[in-house]
């Protein structure tokens, strides 16, 4: 993850540079489950980040509990939007754990978007506690119209599974609201399995 990240931050600071339209955000929540790509993490999970957004390009951290420690994000990338509402964008992301919760996982995201339809690919590696690394894929196809969305997610190589989202997310007296159905195959989590999630979130700005 560390070219991966001096790549980008080196095209980010060059590209950035003198402009005006530099944002920083922030926000906050808290989830009855937290669920990641069809995987329990943990029962009722707080969680908050801190984004910084210039031009297309971003960069930014977000922390959740998962009960036994807690995961910590980095991440960073950059999206093109172009006319016609079609989308492409590239990123990496590093996942941490306290407490031995897991152990790290690095990550290359490729992705693009038309209208309601995104498609995204990654590809990653996990350190499985210095027991050697094991590599992944993950291939997700989603939508989102009018507060619906969707989601199939896939994995390969060396992980196995899919699953399907479904949600419905709104905004009640500036706090963002969501109810999501998660159905997890017998492959990503070793049992069929199906969790419905309630969410709140509140996003600020800190700067622009």
């Amino acid at each position: 993850m560390k070219h991966i990240i001096t790549r980008y931050l080196a095209i980010i600071a060059l590209l950035t540079a003198g402009t005006a339209n530099a944002e920083v955000t922030a926000n906050i929540g808290w989830d009855s489950e937290y669920i990641f790509r069809g995987v329990p993490q943990s029962d009722s999970s707080a969680f908050g980040g801190v984004d910084y957004a210039n031009g297309g390009f971003y960069v930014g951290t977000w922390a959740a509990d998962v009960g036994q420690g807690s995961e910590v994000d980095l991440y960073l990338g950059y999206v093109h939007e172009f006319e016609g509402g079609f989308s492409l964008g590239l990123g990496g992301t590093l996942y941490e754990y306290t407490d031995d919760f897991d152990a790290r996982y690095t990550e290359e995201k490729y992705y693009g978007a038309y209208s309601y339809i995104g498609l995204e690919y990654t590809v990653g590696t996990y350190d499985n506690f210095g027991l050697g690394d094991q590599d992944y894929d993950f291939l997700a196809l989603s939508f989102e119209y009018e507060g619906f969305s969707g989601t199939y997610g896939t994995f390969g190589d060396d992980f196995d599974g899919d699953y399907l989202q479904f949600g419905y997310s709104t905004t009640i007296a500036d706090v963002d609201a969501h109810l999501d159905v998660i159905f997890s195959s017998d492959d990503l989590i070793g049992t069929d399995d199906t969790s419905i999630i309630f969410g709140i979130s509140k996003s600020f700005t800190l700067s622009e």
